[in-house]
């Protein structure tokens, strides 16, 4: 059998001996320790305060939480100071590497636009500094999934241009659907009105929701969250149908049990490994405990 070689040209061999490519993302991705230490995956935090209470989203556990928000009502979460992403950038340029930085979306949080200051802070002292930075246009493993797909890149020996292109790449042809235990979280979160939460509970109206153009939206409404999530795995296997099966990994807070039951179901169905992975809170203060949702890409472009 043929062995194939790659040919590269000269910019391209003079970049990969010249440095080589890190990735930085943020903590919404909700990456395990594991696949972070893998494949060599930097992560800033977010942060959480009740009140004059502060905490980073890594130092906090969904049990706690969700007791913390009882007692001292809804928290408000902010991006990670430009401070520590400034320190993650300057490490790693101060290195001889490159950067690439994927992050939750921009219209869902501040922490594009901050990244987007530290990064001129760090070309007022190094000119030739190599940075990019990918707005993931979503969060939780959707954003995961381009943060991974750009972190194989980069270990594969890939230019800074061609591990930004996996990232978004990837981003074509994602999906995250996730499902509320009841409409009461987005009440409090201001994310439905008063009164469309009382009918909604009230008749056990669950929405499917997903995230499209960097922003929450409302895929379907269905009666009884059973129901709702027959609907969800139907639709992802529609898209499967059409456009091919990359990975699945399914997500939940604090509804472990129900978690697995449905990755067993996934499992018969298209008899391949799924993961089980939490959601965090800062994306969980928004839905609420007992929410579960999916993950997954697909081989073809679906956007």
């Amino acid at each position: 059998m043929p062995i194939e070689i790659e040919v590269l040209d000269r910019q391209e061999m003079k970049e990969r001996q010249s440095m080589a490519v890190q990735i930085l993302t943020d903590s919404t991705s909700y990456l395990s320790e594991d696949i972070r230490e893998e494949l060599n995956i930097r992560m800033v935090s977010l942060t959480l305060s009740f009140g004059k209470d502060s905490m980073r989203e890594v130092d906090i556990d969904n049990d706690l939480f969700y007791k913390m928000m009882v007692l001292k009502g809804i928290p408000t979460s902010s991006q990670p100071s430009v401070g520590e992403l400034y320190n993650e950038m300057i490490s790693v340029v101060e290195m001889g590497d490159s950067l690439c930085c994927v992050f939750l979306s921009s219209d869902m949080s501040g922490t594009l636009a901050t990244s987007q200051i530290a990064k001129e802070m760090v070309l007022e002292k190094y000119e030739t500094a190599k940075i990019e930075i990918v707005d993931s246009r979503s969060n939780c493993m959707q954003l995961g999934y381009a943060v991974i797909m750009a972190a194989k890149a980069a270990k594969a020996g890939k230019t800074l241009e061609q591990v930004k292109e996996a990232a978004l790449e990837n981003i074509k042809r994602s999906r995250f659907l996730f499902i509320p235990e009841n409409l009461e979280y987005l009440k409090k979160g201001g994310r439905i009105g008063g009164a469309s939460a009382l009918i909604g509970n009230l008749f056990k109206i669950i929405p499917i929701l997903t995230v499209e153009n960097g922003k929450t939206s409302i895929m379907t409404k269905v009666r009884t969250k059973k129901n709702a999530v027959m609907a969800m795995m139907d639709k992802m296997l529609q898209d499967i149908s059409k456009f091919g099966l990359g990975e699945i990994v399914v997500l939940h807070i604090n509804c472990l049990d129900e978690a697995k039951e449905l990755a067993k179901e996934i499992i018969k169905k298209l008899k391949i490994n799924i993961d089980v992975m939490d959601i965090g809170p800062v994306i969980g203060l928004h839905v609420g405990p007992g929410t579960i949702g999916i993950a997954y890409y697909t081989e073809k472009v679906m956007r």
